[in-house]
């Protein structure tokens, strides 16, 4: 019994609840104001390795981004919901950032352009703040809109910073340099990525998940199979991928075979455990509701039990989706024909082409990322009806 129930019980009077409060983003808006006015007496930019610094004063254009940085949001504190104060800040946050890719553009040196790296600071604030606002709105407003800001401002950071600082493109090269070299190098990516993803990944993913699917029914209806088979599974997720890649590639040669043996390796038991799970997780009323309907274990299993057992399904796949990606792609670098995204980076790395290896991670990261999320909308469509789906 819960306590405001037992205080009833004992003739008093239950405590009204106290409503939960979000932490409040309204007081970095004088952090921001602070930094932005401290910037004001620090230089931001320089113009060539030998020049003068630039001020403010000193640059027409970076004090029309200063005022119309700070019109947006006091724009944004005089309107009358916090929503509309949020879209005001951030164009103010644009602003803010366009200002850097702008003296960059005009060739200026900003290792030592302290002012411009105090307001970037400035508007990171700035910018957690709106994402605070956004967050708090349900719908589908934060789910698009705060990820999809959180990893452009990321990536504005990124840019600037190595471009700023000047940081040797052997160690960091700059998005911008990635993503033309990824368009420049679209048809060696392009062979890559067939040959990884299509041939071997997709075709592992399917033996081994399914696979592992099969099993664990048969498991469940052979009980001593799931005792013996459960403890492999731990010791089988302590195998390194570089001790069974090489292998797998004498056993089945350097084509999509031995990836795809690997891969299955690294599958077929977190697909098993978390389809043992699922059919663990139906209650037993519901089970003895099924057998009063007259119901065997095969019209149980396929009514009551898998129906259940959807979300540990998907969570499997979900887990298998990376995994498979990852042990084809390190798999491929003890033995491949002349094209794969794991032969590519190990090549390229070789040969310090750093941007192509950049270019292929990029693929590699899109393509598990796309991979995931369409498993995860998939599951948000057949499972809405879930207890587990219905409590997001």
């Amino acid at each position: 019994m819960s306590g405001p129930v037992l205080a009833q019980a004992a003739g008093g009077k239950a405590a009204p609840a106290r409503p939960v409060r979000r932490p409040s983003p309204a007081g970095m808006l004088p952090v921001v104001a602070g930094l932005a006015a401290l910037a004001l007496f620090l230089p931001i930019g320089q113009r060539g390795a030998e020049g003068a610094a630039v001020t403010w004063l000193g640059h027409p254009m970076a004090l029309l981004f200063l005022l119309g940085a700070a019109l947006c949001v006091g724009t944004g504190r005089s309107a009358v919901t916090p929503m509309r104060s949020a879209v005001m800040e951030l164009a103010a946050v644009l602003l803010a950032w366009a200002l850097p890719f702008h003296l960059l553009g005009e060739g200026f040196d900003l290792g030592r352009a302290w002012g411009m790296w105090l307001f970037l600071v400035a508007a990171t604030v700035l910018l957690w703040r709106v994402l605070a606002v956004f967050s708090a709105v349900p719908g589908a407003l934060r789910s698009a809109v705060v990820p999809g800001l959180f990893g452009l401002g990321l990536l504005a950071g990124w840019e600037v910073v190595v471009r700023g600082f000047s940081v040797p493109f052997i160690l960091l090269p700059a998005p911008s340099a990635i993503l033309a070299t990824t368009a420049a190098q679209a048809p060696v990516l392009w062979a890559d990525f067939y040959q990884t993803v299509v041939k071997s990944v997709l075709r592992g993913y399917l033996i081994g998940c399914g696979a592992g699917f099969a099993v664990a029914i048969l498991a469940d209806r052979v009980p001593f199979l799931a005792r013996g088979l459960l403890p492999l599974g731990n010791v089988a997720s302590a195998i390194p991928i570089v001790g069974i890649a090489p292998i797998m590639v004498m056993w089945f040669g350097f084509d999509w075979q031995s990836k795809a043996a690997v891969i299955v390796v690294m599958t077929f038991f977190p697909m098993l455990i978390n389809t043992l799970a699922g059919l663990a997780a139906s209650e037993r009323i519901q089970i003895d509701l099924m057998r009063s309907y007259a119901a065997g274990y095969w019209r149980t299993l396929a009514l009551l039990r898998l129906p259940n057992a959807l979300p540990f399904l998907y969570n499997g796949l979900k887990i298998n989706s990376t995994l498979a990606l990852i042990g084809a792609i390190v798999a491929e670098f003890f033995g491949t024909p002349v094209v794969g995204m794991g032969f590519r980076i190990s090549t390229e790395v070789a040969r310090m082409n750093l941007d192509i290896v950049w270019a292929t991670i990029v693929v590699a990261a899109l393509t598990g990322s796309l991979f995931y999320g369409g498993l995860a909308l998939l599951e948000r469509a057949t499972t809405a009806w879930h207890p587990s789906m219905r409590r997001r």
